[in-house]
Order: C-alpha cells, then structure tokens, then sequence
C-alpha cells in the first residue's frame, strides 16, 4: 500500500494560522508531480508547535483534498501512549489511510518499554501504522529486534527509519517479515536503502523537487539504479541543503523562495542565519528552481 516517494509536508502559516490555501495548492501539486503518499503532522509539518485542534485540523483538510487519489499518513506520535492514541483514534476516523508513530521522546524508555508502547496503540486502533526511528531527534531508538517483535502485530505495518545506519537497516530487514515496508527517513540513503530492501521514502526534500524525488525512487524500485544513482547525485546538495538547519527551517525557507508559502515559522523554531539563507539560494539557483 505504501511505497514510492512519500512527502513529508510542510505545515503553511499565514499571520500565525495555519494557511489551508497554500496548503490545499501544496497537496494538489505534489499529486500532480508524481509523489505517492502524503504525510501530515510529522517533524517537517511542525506537529511539534500546533495545537491539537490545528493538528486535527491539518489531518482532516489533507484528506479532504487527497480525496482518495493517494495515501494520507496522519502523523500522531506522542511521547504519552495515552495521547499517541487518542491522535491514532482521530486520524482513523478522519479516514487517513495510516498513522506515523514518532518513537517516544525525551522519555528514554527500554525496549520493553517501546514495545508496550506500540502495541498499545496498535490493539487500541485497527489502522495500520508506521513506526518512525528517529534516534536524532528522540534519544529513543527502536532495536531491529524489538522491530522485529513489533512487525507481527497485524497493524503494524512499517518503518520510517531515520536511523543512519545501513548495517541496522540490514538487521531489521532481515529479522521482519517480506512484506513488512521500511521507508528510509534519510533522503541521503534512499538509494542505498532501497538497494538492500526499503521500498521508498518519507522524503523532506520532495517538498521541493517531488518530480526529481519521485523518479529517483522509481528507478530504484525497478532496478535501474543507474538510472537512480544519477538522480541521487542531481539532488545530493538539495538534501544537504535542507538539513543545514533544524528541520523544517531550511526546507520552508526553500519553498518561499519559490513563492509557494510564506516563510513564517513557530518558535523555537526561526528564520535560517543570512549565511544558511545564501547557501540556500545558492543550491536552488543553481538547480534552476528560482
């Protein structure tokens, strides 16, 4: 059901608000340009920093828009399994097509702890649902073990895994079953990921170059890594680019320079320094994308 180039998408804010404008364009054009799923309040759009009325808000108007042509991943992780459900519960009911489950952060919990707390959610909602591994940004990292545990739950369909490491990526693999999908988190290893067995990407920098992201991925899913390998390095400095702040900053910094949303920003988050801003312009002038 899921795989392919999947859009981690950015939050729009207009005078502090959420801006459904600028999101519903947003929506629709990366469907025009070939991304395969969407998701919606993960790290990228700032799930940190909205309400939960907004966050709800954001999950409701992306399915509405999608209306069935792609897959919606509402994210709904939280750092309380408690909250993390009632977030799964409500992105079940507005009809998102899976949930993105953030492991829990600042917590530190074991392994028997992350385990407990995924196959709660996972008893308590019947939608499937994607583990996310994000290490970096958590300080809680799932074992490809306890990943291996988590994969026979019937809800628990995959991995987001944003780990780093290809050797863990290759343990996990091996441990799940064949059609457990893992997604690479790290838009700089897709194309070694998928080279081992990852079926696509929750991808950051889809958000600006969905066409690029798109085909790269393709190709890899059909074996012409040539062909992907090449796309890799036409973006490499894009990605790059996009993390040389905290994420979202530089990738919302990008798509105003577009003109497609406003820069504007929820603290702590802010503005990119003017060095980062010029590295920026400077990557996407270079690829002909201002």
């Amino acid at each position: 059901m899921l795989s392919g180039s999947i859009v981690a998408l950015v939050t729009p804010f207009a005078d502090g608000a959420i801006d459904e404008e600028k999101f519903t364009d947003l929506v629709n054009w990366h469907i025009e340009q070939g991304t395969r799923g969407i998701v919606a309040c993960g790290t990228t759009g700032e799930s940190a920093t909205l309400s939960h009325e907004e966050h709800a808000r954001v999950i409701d108007l992306c399915v509405e828009v999608v209306a069935g042509r792609i897959p919606v991943i509402a994210g709904a992780g939280s750092n309380s399994t408690s909250e993390a459900i009632s977030l799964t519960m409500h992105a079940a009911e507005a009809g998102a097509d899976a949930a993105l489950l953030v492991t829990p952060y600042y917590n530190k919990p074991s392994q028997e702890g992350l385990y407990q707390h995924y196959k709660a959610i996972a008893d308590a909602v019947d939608i499937p649902q994607i583990v996310y591994n994000v290490p970096g940004r958590t300080a809680s990292e799932v074992s490809p073990e306890t990943m291996a545990r988590l994969a026979r739950h019937k809800n628990i369909i995959g991995v987001k895994d944003a780990g780093g490491s290809l050797v863990k990526t290759a343990d996990m693999i091996g441990l799940c079953e064949p059609d457990f999908i893992v997604l690479s988190g790290d838009d700089f290893l897709t194309v070694p990921m998928m080279s081992i067995g990852a079926r696509g990407v929750i991808s950051v920098t889809a958000n600006i170059v969905p066409d690029k992201i798109a085909a790269m991925v393709d190709a890899a899913d059909s074996g012409d890594f040539a062909r992907a390998r090449q796309l890799h390095y036409e973006t490499r400095d894009l990605s790059n680019a996009m993390f040389f702040e905290s994420n979202p900053t530089p990738v919302k910094t990008a798509l105003a320079m577009m003109g497609k949303i406003r820069e504007e920003f929820r603290l702590p988050l802010c503005q990119v320094s003017q060095m980062n801003r010029e590295k920026i312009y400077s990557v996407m002038e270079r690829m002909e994308l201002i």
